[in-house]
């Protein structure tokens, strides 16, 4: 059950750091080979398969078809790697009342609310400085709780029960120790900027002395393990399943896919983005040219004579030693799949829902659609993905948000309209969407994965079929 598998991945990636290092994990040991933006990628071949990282938060893997031409198309899924949590402040050292506390800033729209009285941690990545004054980039994951936000007691907020409010800058402050003449004794340096106790627990985490430490990027995470629930451990209880789910499955369709690798004419695509929880507008997030300039390179493939990649000259590309860019052609032969969880009726609330719009957990993957353009779902697209499905034998459910309700949006649109490029918006259904703890079924795991696999094995012949509009 690839469920189980997904327990495992989620829990190993408390953050997009650690995500990304996961996937890497699943890569490698399929034999794809990493490769790096700033080298040379000449001696990529038709059946190679690759990854390369942005930041170590994104990564794009990539596999070409043994029948891969110059002007054939891309079969690209797109995920996003980041949720919605508490990262540490640049100054988090707080102190009241004898209890040390971490001041922390809110990242993205999560449901605050959910992350009182839990069991917390940090994780993320830390810059460290070695012997011979280089710098290197080292992962975090404190598995013990350090950290509790606790609610106040019934008995001093009588009135609680018909609305829990708080201050997100005083009421959502960690504790991290109550102070005590042993937690103050340190090594005889002063940090100003964070406890000197919290920077000796990640020294000792990472084996090096603490002025070795040159900066972090940590957030907070929920120790609890992921988990199979429900009577028929139909659920999956879990932290970030929006959107290391979709990660998760648009990885292990890729890698379902590679058996038919050879006879594919398509480059095989999975992107993985950091940033979508705030706008998707940084270097590694999908508002970058991260995936347009690895598009337009691996356009090159197969050129005739030397190939000096890219230049720009006043927004136009311009292709070196060739009579034309082939990307325009492999553009319009391509689709993106964006893949970012979606919601599921909730039995509580069925009143959120359009009427005729309301997915169910473990009864397929949903296809997402706005009339305004908050998802890039098409009808086109939709033809596109509804050969798949029939293929890998998955059911398909439909959302639309309610005319009264506001509807949210992925890397999709953007994507879409930056490239000109055929997109369909998709999500395995889940209640409790930025919550500190998710749910989503356990058989939609394996439905998308099936859709993804699908999806990249059949692209080319299903193009094939469709109007040229």
């Amino acid at each position: 059950m690839l469920a189980k598998e997904f327990l495992k991945f989620v829990d190993a990636s408390p953050s997009p750091f650690h995500a990304v290092k996961t996937s890497i994990e699943h890569l490698t040991a399929a034999g794809f080979t990493e490769i790096f933006e700033r080298d040379s990628w000449s001696n990529l071949v038709p059946g190679g398969k690759y990854f390369f990282t942005r930041n170590r938060s994104a990564i794009i893997a990539f596999c070409v078809g043994g029948k891969y031409q110059q002007g054939n198309g891309f079969s690209i899924v797109g995920a996003h790697t980041d949720s919605p949590c508490l990262k540490v402040k640049p100054r988090s050292k707080r102190e009241k009342l004898g209890y040390m506390q971490v001041g922390v800033e809110l990242y993205g729209g999560g449901l605050w609310h959910t992350w009182f009285d839990r069991d917390l941690a940090l994780a993320g990545r830390v810059l460290v400085e070695n012997k011979d004054g280089n710098f290197d980039h080292k992962l975090v994951h404190i598995k013990r709780t350090i950290l509790r936000i606790p609610t106040l007691a019934i008995h001093l907020d009588r009135n609680v029960n018909n609305g829990f409010s708080f201050n997100n800058e005083n009421q959502l402050t960690p504790v991290l120790a109550q102070v005590s003449k042993e937690l103050n004794k340190t090594d005889g340096s002063e940090n100003t900027l964070h406890h000197p106790e919290m920077l000796q627990l990640l020294a000792t985490e990472l084996n090096v002395t603490v002025d070795k430490i040159r900066d972090f990027e940590l957030c907070l995470y929920d120790t609890q393990p992921a988990a199979l629930g429900g009577l028929n451990q139909e659920f999956i209880h879990a932290a970030r399943l929006d959107n290391l789910m979709m990660s998760f499955c648009a990885l292990n369709g890729l890698l379902q896919s590679l058996d038919t690798l050879a006879d594919d004419s398509q480059i095989r695509v999975v992107g993985l983005f950091d940033n979508e929880e705030v706008g998707s507008n940084t270097a590694h997030g999908a508002d970058s040219n991260l995936l347009e300039v690895t598009l337009r390179r691996l356009s090159l493939l197969g050129a005739q004579g030397e190939v000096s990649d890219l230049w720009s000259l006043d927004q136009t590309w311009v292709v070196i030693n060739t009579k034309e860019s082939p990307f325009e052609r492999a553009i319009t032969k391509s689709l993106l799949v964006s893949a970012d969880m979606a919601h599921s009726v909730h039995p509580n609330y069925v009143e959120k829902h359009e009427d005729q719009h309301r997915p169910v957990m473990n009864a397929g993957v949903v296809i997402k659609q706005n009339a305004n353009q908050r998802y890039a779902t098409t009808s086109i697209s939709t033809l596109l993905l509804r050969q798949f499905a029939k293929k890998a034998n998955v059911a398909l459910q439909e959302f639309v948000v309610r005319n009264d309700s506001p509807c949210g949006s992925t890397i999709g649109p953007m994507l879409s309209a930056k490239l000109g490029l055929r997109t369909i918006d998709v999500g395995n259904p889940q209640w409790s969407m930025h919550s500190i703890r998710e749910t989503c079924g356990t058989k939609d795991v394996d439905s998308a994965v099936k859709l993804f696999t699908a999806f990249f094995e059949d692209m080319a012949s299903v193009d094939a079929r469709m109007p040229k509009v």
